[in-house]
């Protein structure tokens, strides 16, 4: 990965901006210790490291402003960051960057079940807002399978989805309004409470721009009522491709479950070994959910099985109740812990149409006899948000360059097909120089544009998202 060194010339300002960082922050939201500062090196994409010149933990929007200000005056890099679960390398510091953390801003600060929003600060964890309006009968549809630990902030960068996305949408559809604060710390207002806004449409361009225009320190999130039930059937299948055309077929038929979870042997073996969810000897399998009234899911289910059984399937388990459901879901929630026990591994993100999922299953399959890598599929079947998890050894040398070159490959496939390369993990550091395969010159031109008008210096997030060589003359400009 190649990553332009860090400004000696910043590097040296350090003293100068822990002096004025004091007078606008408590003393315990700074950390200036190189060992302390060691926790921020790298966030779930582990195999990149760098740790930054300083971290701040700033508590409210006013400090973030004030941070802001002071790193715009100074020439100071920024680098966003909520919980540090982004596996893009989207909140990868430099040695001479500042990493502005949201943590300690966690609070729920406005609830509204009769317009249905929560209003929170930043920081707060994805399972935390359903956590707040559970009691009432409210959720938070997306669920991020970090959604234990993942930040609102860094689901907005990332417009991350997770498994019910398939019936609710992902965060761009969930998300009413955010306070944003740009790089020379103005506090903008965009979108609300309402259902729509006047003027342009530009939450949506802060949704998923991965901490390139700004920080998000408050955020408006459509809460929905609980449905009456939802319960889950376990399908099997002899072959990955199968398995991608009951996917097709289900979706085909006009029936829309709440989630389609796709998982393959290996990754059926870790997560039986690791979690015992009691999950069958199958080449494939499917977990899909659907919701409702009693009536309903019967009506639904039965269609279901009715599809399943034409391709005559291995196993065919119906949850009966709460438990048996909680037992089926049990190895899918726990697939990437159960993948990490038994090798290092790239997760990636890329997003096909469905009707093309036994192809690329097929494909995936072929490249990983070529490249001599072992790979193990889980992902959010119902809208083609792959996750391919390549296994490989960071201990052998030439393995990481091969795993990325393997990488590269399934997501070119993925654009190849009329998909994208990525569904909700960001482009970060890791798909950067891919953007091209995807996106015109116009095009990235385009977006490169906005990110001047947000933050002119470029000091917001930099090396993300944008091909090195069509950022070259801003970096020369910025020294960055």
């Amino acid at each position: 990965m190649d990553i332009p060194l860090a400004s000696t010339s910043r590097i040296e300002k350090k003293p100068e901006l822990v002096e004025a960082l004091k007078k606008v922050l408590p003393a315990s939201s700074i950390i200036e210790d190189k060992a302390e500062t060691l926790a921020y090196e790298c966030d779930a994409l582990t195999a990149y490291r760098c740790p930054p010149m300083l971290v701040v933990l700033p508590e409210t929007t006013a400090q973030v402003s004030e941070v802001l200000k002071l790193c715009h005056k100074m020439n100071i890099p920024v680098i966003p960051r909520g919980s540090g679960t982004s596996l893009a390398g989207g909140a990868m510091p430099s040695a001479d960057s500042v990493v502005l953390g949201v943590s300690k801003m966690n609070s729920v600060l406005e609830t509204d079940y009769r317009d249905r929003f929560i209003r929170v600060q930043s920081g707060l964890t994805n399972i935390g807002v359903t956590n707040a309006v559970e009691d009432n009968g409210y959720f938070y549809a997306p669920d991020p399978s970090s959604q234990l630990a993942c930040a609102i902030a860094g689901n907005i960068g990332m417009n991350s989805g997770g498994a019910h996305c398939l019936k609710y949408g992902v965060t761009s559809n969930n998300l009413l309004g955010v306070k944003l604060v740009t790089m020379d710390g103005q506090i903008l207002e965009i979108g609300g409470a309402a259902f729509d806004s006047n003027g342009l449409d530009l939450l949506s361009v802060v949704c998923g721009s991965e901490g390139q225009l700004g920080i998000v320190t408050e955020a408006t999130l459509r809460i929905l009522h609980k449905p009456e039930g939802a319960l889950p059937v376990l399908i099997g299948f002899n072959s990955n491709e199968v398995a991608g055309q009951c996917v097709s077929n289900i979706i085909k038929a006009g029936i829309l479950p709440v989630a389609i979870e796709f998982m393959d042997r290996p990754c059926i073996e870790a997560t039986e070994t690791f979690s015992g969810a009691g999950y069958p000897d199958c080449e494939a399998l499917l977990i899909v959910e659907v919701e409702g009234s009693l009536d309903e899911i019967d009506e639904q289910i039965d269609k279901i099985m009715v599809i399943a059984k034409s391709l005559d399937p291995t196993e065919l388990r119906r949850a009966k109740d709460e438990e048996q459901a909680n037992r089926i879901w049990l190895g899918r929630k726990s697939a990437f812990g159960a993948m990490g026990q038994i090798a290092d591994y790239m997760c990636l993100d890329g997003t096909i149409p469905v009707n093309k999922l036994p192809y690329v299953l097929k494909c995936i399959g072929e490249m990983s006899k070529t490249y001599g890598l072992s790979v193990a599929n889980v992902f959010h079947a119902g809208d083609g948000n792959m996750h391919p998890l390549i296994l490989y050894d960071a201990n052998k040398p030439g393995e990481l360059t091969k795993c990325e070159e393997f990488g590269a490959e399934i997501l070119r496939l993925c654009v190849e097909v009329g998909g994208c390369l990525t569904g909700e993990h960001g482009v970060g550091i890791e798909k950067r120089e891919l953007m091209d395969y995807q996106f015109t010159s116009n095009d990235i031109d385009a977006q490169l544009r906005i990110k001047d008008v947000f933050d002119s210096k470029w000091l917001l997030n930099p090396l993300k998202v944008f091909p090195l060589h069509h950022t070259e003359a801003r970096r020369m400009a910025y020294n960055f």
